[in-house]
């Protein structure tokens, strides 16, 4: 029986202070599609077609994120499409 993979997430760094708040919102919404993108390109998908918004919700609840917007579900299939090229 093969045992489960762990997480190690790396340290947090503090952020710059004096940044408007939308810089902070898309600052850690870039963080999050990334970490999802590369969670499903360890799985196995490969195209972005098939990275529907379900798929990666059902990730997030795997790798134990919050549930991502509709924004960040387009987000993390660009970051697929960018890693294909």
């Amino acid at each position: 029986m093969a045992a489960a993979a762990t997480l190690v997430m790396p340290k947090k760094k503090a952020l710059p202070a004096g940044l408007p708040r939308e810089w902070y919102e898309n600052h850690n919404r870039r963080l999050k599609a990334m970490r999802l993108a590369i969670s499903l390109l360890d799985t196995g998908t490969y195209d972005a077609k098939r990275a529907t918004n379900r798929k990666i919700r059902t990730m997030a609840v795997r790798v134990g994120i919050h549930r991502p917007s509709n924004l960040t579900c387009r987000m993390v299939r660009a970051f697929i499409v960018a890693n294909a090229g």
